[in-house]
């Protein structure tokens, strides 16, 4: 049975081509730590889509290492970048399993994103992740957007085994929010979880309707939402940074999702994210199977990234 390692090492595998074995190669062709190998270094970096001011911090910070423990040896930079990397996400607030044993009834979860990312899918996989642990989960198809959202939930659903409160295409979104926090409450249910209309960051009047959602989700259970996820597409890379921004300002997002993982080699904007949104990175999508949604370990992600 694949541990969960494994199944990071499999997931990250074009990102490691891209971006790790450029690194080693690299370091083997040279005899010497000198300006021009850290200015190629660098230039791996932003390929891998670490994003260009992440990338100069690190190699800064390389610097220092370098100086600092009297390194000679090219080969001595692999394990410094790799600890330099850990150290670059060890500020993200790991989803652990404590995310799954919340510590209020109900637990309502928000998730938003543009559409393409695998918003309704992760929706799924985090349902199904609750269900497996003895939650009684119910799922608000509050994207009535597009025509086929709440039939393509509710076909999820019924893979998860959860329940759903869905309405007519076109109808108001805020009201299905409304109704899903009040069966919610009558139904006993543990964990309610809202699918929102995937929509452009850019379009004003669909971020002002996420926000009603929000603020109805507040009025009806004050405490709601405990938890807003961003879901991002890990093959936008940097784009994916300027749709979090947007999302950040207008809802006040909690966590982040990275979906897609597996079919990239773009895995770099991890890094990006958690240095300048200060928004810990919670769950990554290592593929299409509804177990192939993980907490993101930071140690394991860097691990997997170099081996």
């Amino acid at each position: 049975m694949a541990t969960l390692l494994d199944k990071f090492k499999k997931g990250l595998a074009k990102t490691r081509q891209g971006f790790v074995e450029e690194i080693v190669k690299l370091v083997k062709s040279r005899y010497s730590i000198d300006d021009e190998l850290l200015e190629e270094l660098e230039e791996i970096l932003i390929a891998a889509d670490i994003g260009v001011d992440t990338s100069l911090g690190i190699i800064e910070e390389l610097k220092t290492f370098v100086n600092r423990e009297g390194y000679r040896e090219p080969h001595e930079l692999v394990g410094a970048m790799k600890k330099i990397l850990v150290e670059q996400l060890n500020g993200t607030v790991k989803a652990s399993e404590d995310f799954f044993e919340p510590r209020v009834k109900p637990f309502v979860v928000m998730v938003v994103g543009v559409n393409g990312t695998g918003k309704t899918t992760t929706i799924a996989k985090l349902a199904k992740a609750f269900h497996d642990r003895g939650k009684k989960v119910l799922l608000a198809a509050a994207d009535t957007f597009r025509a086929a959202a709440s039939e393509q939930l509710e076909i999820w659903a019924k893979r998860a085994g959860v329940d759903i409160v869905r309405t007519q295409p076109g109808g108001d979104p805020a009201a299905v929010a409304y109704d899903a926090i009040q069966a919610t409450l009558a139904r006993n249910v543990d964990v309610l979880i809202v699918d929102t209309a995937g929509r452009l960051h850019t379009k004003v009047n669909l971020m002002e309707e996420l926000k009603k959602i929000r603020r109805v989700l507040n009025k009806a259970l004050d405490t709601a939402p405990h938890e807003t996820l961003l879901v991002l597409d890990a093959t936008t890379g940097q784009n994916a940074l300027n749709q979090a921004q947007q999302f950040k300002e207008a809802v006040g997002i909690t966590g982040i999702v990275v979906t897609k993982l597996d079919g990239t080699a773009k895995g770099g904007m991890i890094f990006s994210i958690n240095k300048k949104l200060n928004v810990p990175v919670k769950f990554v999508g290592l593929g299409e199977s509804l177990d192939d949604l993980k907490p993101f370990e930071p140690q394991m992600f860097v691990e997997a990234l170099f081996q």
